[in-house]
């Protein structure tokens, strides 16, 4: 992966023209992640040593609850970019999340100024986040949506699968669309893979073979983390 011209040797990032979000606005939503993510549940991170500590990554988050975003944002070992769905930025969200680094993506079409800008994060050496079942499921990683695949061949970035466990389990009484109030919530990250064969090739049938090692990969990291937690 090719440096950016215009990124510093201090890794600060700048905004291109195409609105690719900066470093110092995903720094400010990771600090407010961290506040909010450990003031009101109790989450337990484990193997965050293996995100890489600099260079492109892309995490590859499973996705059963609304916080579950959140929560990574706030206990990533690095400032991450969301790729979020379009609907979330309505009223004040809009700019919020845009402040804070996250990219709005329209999920019923090519969305070319949300790639545009995911890869532009990748190319600055930042961190993406993306949920690659696409949205709010079971958070199984049983149907994978082409998208990360395409990010991770494009541009080169290793993955890291990372599985986010008990955020469904209990319902609070104060609000039960979140988890209970002071519950754990397990954050489980896996060891970094690259998609691609090596050939380099962004063809239909190297985007769909990428996509099965992939989802073996994920659901393979998802086993061992619920073993390994017991959830």
């Amino acid at each position: 992966m090719r440096r950016h011209p215009r990124r510093g040797e201090a890794g600060r990032e700048v905004t291109a023209a195409s609105g690719t979000p900066t470093l110092r606005g995903a720094a400010v939503g990771r600090g407010i992640g961290i506040g909010l993510m450990y003031g009101l549940w109790k989450p337990r991170v484990l193997g965050a040593w293996r995100v890489p500590a600099s260079g492109p990554v892309i995490l590859a988050v499973n996705h059963s609850h609304n916080i579950d975003g959140p929560m990574l944002m706030g206990t990533a070992p690095r400032p991450v970019h969301f790729l979020i769905k379009k609907e979330a930025f309505v009223g004040p969200f809009d700019p919020f999340l845009r402040g804070i680094g996250q990219l709005k993506v329209d999920r019923t079409s090519a969305d070319r100024t949300a790639i545009t800008q995911a890869l532009g994060v990748l190319e600055n050496g930042g961190v993406l986040g993306i949920f690659p079942e696409g949205t709010r499921g079971e958070g199984d990683f049983v149907s994978l949506r082409a998208g990360l695949a395409y990010f991770a061949v494009r541009s080169g970035a290793p993955i890291v699968p990372v599985a986010v466990m008990g955020s469904t389990e209990r319902r609070g009484r104060l609000i039960s669309a979140l988890p209970p109030l002071r519950s754990g919530v397990d954050v489980v990250f896996g060891d970094a893979f690259d998609a691609g064969d090596g050939s380099g090739l962004r063809t239909r049938k190297a985007l769909d073979e990428a996509t099965v090692r992939i989802q073996a990969r994920l659901t393979s990291h998802l086993e061992n983390a619920r073993r390994f937690t017991g959830r």
